[in-house]
């Protein structure tokens, strides 16, 4: 075992014993969350590479499905970030891709242009890796089924910071024992995935993503989850105070060759 794989099982051990979980029906997935920073002049470059060779050498070694998106037109960042979704079945998937990538000559070639880039001409100032795991009372990521076009379509990525670690067990507890993600799949939120942050630079965090078909179904959506009784009475309890001290939520559409 590498000492890099040693140091991360000895972490999601420490977290598995913090939240002590019943056993989840599945095995709980593990997800990267990608964020590339670039200029408007680079996007297409971004895309081609994403789409033509980084996609099809993901599907390869088994990752069936990887979402793909951009900042909705309103934002500042628009232009600016891309965002993408990997998930993993175990670590060992996730440390292992680098490797494969390397290996595969059909991404090697496909990939020239971004992987081999000049350093006075790169394809991406910087970008920021996210490693999750995800809830036990949704261990695998669900990708949904909208039928509007991406264009239309709303992708709320949510981040909740915590002021201690207790705290950020706490409000894990609440989606998954408190049945704070219960009333979300109840009211019909299409949740892609919900995961605690292992490694980032905002920890300790969860983040966790729901979908809309458009924009006036996602304000319609979340008005009733505001005045459902339910959630008055799980935001009520004494134990889930102040357990989130910031929360950041980006708006994203699916770019037209994301796979969900």
């Amino acid at each position: 075992m590498s000492v890099v794989l040693a140091l991360l099982a000895i972490m999601l051990n420490f977290s598995t014993s913090l939240m002590a979980f019943a056993p989840p029906p599945e095995k709980q997935q593990y997800y990267e969350i990608r964020v590339y920073r670039i200029t408007p002049d680079k996007e297409a470059r971004v895309d081609s590479y994403l789409r033509d060779a980084y996609l099809p050498a993901l599907h390869r070694a088994g990752i069936a499905k990887v979402g793909v998106f951009r900042p909705v037109e309103k934002d500042t960042a628009y232009g600016k970030l891309v965002y993408l979704f990997i998930p993993f079945n175990t670590v060992e998937q996730y440390l292992e891709l680098t490797g494969k990538l390397e290996k595969d000559q059909v991404y090697v070639k496909a990939g020239k242009d971004f992987i081999d880039a000049p350093y006075n001409d790169p394809p991406f100032s910087r970008y920021e890796s996210i490693l999750l795991k995800a809830f036990a009372f949704m261990p695998q990521f669900k990708a949904p089924g909208h039928s509007t076009p991406p264009s239309e379509r709303i992708y709320e990525l949510r981040d909740y910071e915590s002021a201690t670690d207790l705290k950020a067990v706490k409000k894990i507890h609440m989606f998954n024992e408190g049945g704070e993600m219960k009333l979300f799949e109840r009211l019909g939120f299409n949740a892609v995935f919900y995961g605690e942050v292992l490694m980032g630079s905002k920890r300790p965090n969860l983040m966790y993503m729901i979908t809309f078909p458009n924009q006036a179904s996602r304000e319609e959506h979340w008005t009733a989850f505001r005045n459902d009784p339910e959630w008055k009475k799980i935001s009520g309890l004494e134990e889930y105070k102040n357990t989130v001290s910031k929360v950041k939520n980006f708006f994203l559409h699916p770019t037209s060759y994301s796979d969900f």
